[in-house]
């Protein structure tokens, strides 16, 4: 930790920002003269419920009514039910800013595919799907499932299905046939939107044949609809009920839009849990709770506002694809990409932040790292006038990913690390452009959200590592778990620890600048001596040595405790020797505790992760101690997990 922030909002900046017209507008409306972000956390936590109907109103939700009350049983987790008589629909607010010129949408398929959509063309496409959709028996309630890339047809396709009142899913095409199954397979769905293929690194990967499979494990499908990308005209004869998009909508002309406006809790979407320890959980959001939380997050938090243009780097299986084009509600326009990220040799994003002007820069910790490693050096590259704000989530952004950013990509930037999940399909801490940025450090807990830090007995603690809870209501706590009607599932996930208190399971602490830092997860804490170590405490040591691209660390049961085994992958070429192995020990020694130091340092070829690019340290556990991993098929590279097995420095 520094005495000095690495970024300081200028005055101006400070002035300008939607917070500061939040700020007044609370002033206006309750005489409550806030001073600085402290106090309007404070305020928004206190009075809850005058903080939401604020929220709603600062960012003109479009609704039928908002209805007297803003939150009813508010002190129920779960069971507290927000806006309980509004009546709204969520593709319309998302759409509210497309009625004039410009770009509501572009997108890039690496470097092989560049398409825009006027906002006027989004409205078309969405009404023409629409009413095809409708046509083909969709109705409130029905879910549509999409198998695609990160592409304007994804966007198109939920704001149909929303605007409609059914509940869209969707993963990205990279998974395997298992893995589409167990998840849509749960939820049924009555059509399924997908593509031909796509393009990563270079390579075409066809798609078709696995879609001719999963069909074949979803009866409840009625309808295949196959938009072209990979090529022109696919041969989709061999896919069962399949479609064209071009012929799907033919029989429509584009007209005004219609929405069902329908209640606050209407399920708009279904997501996933990874799935790396079971079934994945299908995870039920509301539109109303989706719609007031990405408007807080990207008109207050993020500084969204119309004319800006957002990205962020994602597939549809991953909760920040939702995230994203939540932007259309702050007046944003999408930019899209899909594809390998390392394309040209990482310049393609920066190429594309400069081509479009963006604003908005969202990514992973992991690619800040690898770009770091990488020697990538945008700020003598590119001119990056635009951009104001970079998000990084994904894993822990470590201090040294904190020190690249401001050293490489540009220095008066806000860089926001944030964190939440797919189970609120948002975040619990994040940014603010009105706070300065600490090394290492999320600047904030988010407004309308009293997250704590408790010890295991449910005792508040500050400045000590903890479970990191929720102590009040928020709008997008789940509506539920599919296939869950007693809700025990759903309370066992997020209320077992502590008794009407959500237990979001990161292991984290609050520091003295009242930001946050998450120290991993809570079910992947190590307990070596009956320490509790967060992996990321561990990572972010390893991962600042040159020879080393990437680490996973995870304990294994030894003697009747737990010792602590960490594997390295390496840069190309090299072999992990005993110094290299006598540095790696130092360095955590000397920056860290005894207790950090690994009792094991293995090489390893590769580290294995999921397709939305986090490591699997709960899979690569069961592999060390010869247990089964279920459902291999979430992982985008499943061989990597053999190296863990039968390992001879680890057997006892």
């Amino acid at each position: 930790m520094t005495d000095q922030p690495l970024w300081t909002p200028s005055p101006e900046r400070v002035a300008a920002s939607n917070m500061a017209a939040f700020m007044k507008f609370l002033d206006d409306r309750h005489g409550t003269a806030l001073a600085d972000f402290a106090q309007l956390h404070r305020f928004s936590v206190d009075r809850m419920e005058d903080f939401w109907a604020a929220v709603w109103d600062f960012c003109g939700v479009i609704a039928d009514t908002r209805g007297d009350t803003v939150i009813a049983d508010k002190g129920k987790m779960p069971g507290a039910r927000f806006f309980p008589g509004a009546r709204l629909n969520f593709a319309e607010n998302l759409l509210r800013h497309t009625g004039g010129e410009g770009d509501a949408i572009t997108f890039r398929g690496e470097n092989r595919v560049r398409a825009r959509l006027t906002n006027a063309e989004l409205r078309d496409q969405v009404s023409r799907l629409q009413q095809a959709l409708a046509a083909a028996g969709v109705k409130e309630g029905d879910r549509v499932a999409a198998f695609m890339p990160n592409m304007p047809e994804a966007v198109v396709a939920m704001l149909a299905t929303a605007s409609i009142g059914a509940t869209f899913t969707s993963c990205s095409p990279d998974f395997g046939v298992q893995g589409v199954v167990d998840r849509f397979g749960q939820v049924e769905p009555k059509v399924l939107v997908c593509c031909d293929g796509y393009f990563y690194n270079g390579k075409v990967i066809e798609t078709l044949p696995r879609i001719s499979d999963i069909v074949g494990f979803l009866p409840t499908v009625e309808r295949v609809v196959v938009v072209p990308y990979a090529s022109e005209q696919p041969d989709i004869a061999a896919v069962p009920r399949a479609t064209s998009l071009a012929d799907f909508v033919a029989p429509f002309a584009a007209k005004p839009l219609a929405f069902a406006r329908l209640p606050f809790n209407h399920p708009l979407y279904i997501l996933y849990s990874s799935g790396t320890t079971g079934v994945p959980k299908c995870i039920v959001h509301g539109a109303g709770g989706v719609l007031l939380m990405h408007l807080k997050e990207h008109v207050l938090h993020g500084d969204v506002k119309p004319g800006d243009r957002l990205f962020y780097f994602t597939t549809c299986g991953w909760m920040m694809w939702n995230w994203l084009v939540s932007g259309l509600a702050a007046g944003a326009t999408l930019l899209l990409y899909d594809g390998s990220p390392f394309v040209d040799r990482g310049r393609v994003l920066f190429d594309y932040a400069d081509a479009e002007g963006m604003t908005h820069f969202g990514t992973s910790a992991k690619f800040i790292d690898a770009l770091a490693k990488a020697g990538v050096e945008p700020a003598k590259t590119h001119r990056l006038e635009r951009l104001r704000t970079m998000f990084s989530t994904g894993s822990p952004l470590a201090p040294e990913g904190f020190d690249y950013v401001y050293a490489s990509v540009k220095k008066d930037l806000c860089l926001s690390s944030i964190s939440g999940g797919t189970d609120l399909v948002a975040c619990f801490a994040g940014g603010a452009p009105i706070l300065p940025v600490w090394r290492g450090e999320m600047q904030c807990r988010m407004l309308g959200m009293k997250v704590e830090v408790w010890s295991d007995e449910g005792k508040p603690l500050e400045g000590e590592k903890g479970e990191l809870v929720c102590t009040a209501p928020f709008p997008t706590m789940p509506l539920g778990f599919w296939n869950d009607p007693d809700g025990n599932r759903y309370r066992a996930a997020y209320y077992g620890k502590y008794e009407n208190v959500w237990c979001h399971g990161d292991w984290s602490a609050v520091t003295p600048h009242g930001g946050m830092v998450i120290y991993g997860r809570s079910d992947t804490v190590l307990n070596p001596g009956g320490v509790r170590i967060g992996t990321a405490e561990i990572y972010r040591q390893v991962e600042r040595l040159d020879e080393v691209v990437e680490s996973i660390v995870v304990g294994q049961d030894w003697q009747g405790d737990v010792r602590v085994v960490l594997f390295v992958k390496l840069r190309d070429g090299l072999e992990l020797d005993a110094a290299l192995v006598k540095r790696i020990k130092d360095t955590i020694r000397n920056n860290t505790t005894p207790r950090h130091v690994p009792a094991v340092v293995a090489q390893v070829g590769d580290i294995p992760r999921t397709k939305s690019n986090k490591i699997v340290e709960l899979a690569v556990r069961a592999a060390v101690h010869g247990q089964p991993v279920k459902n291999m098929d979430v992982l985008a590279n499943p061989e990597a997990l053999e190296q863990f097995r039968n390992r001879p420095e680890l057997a006892s």
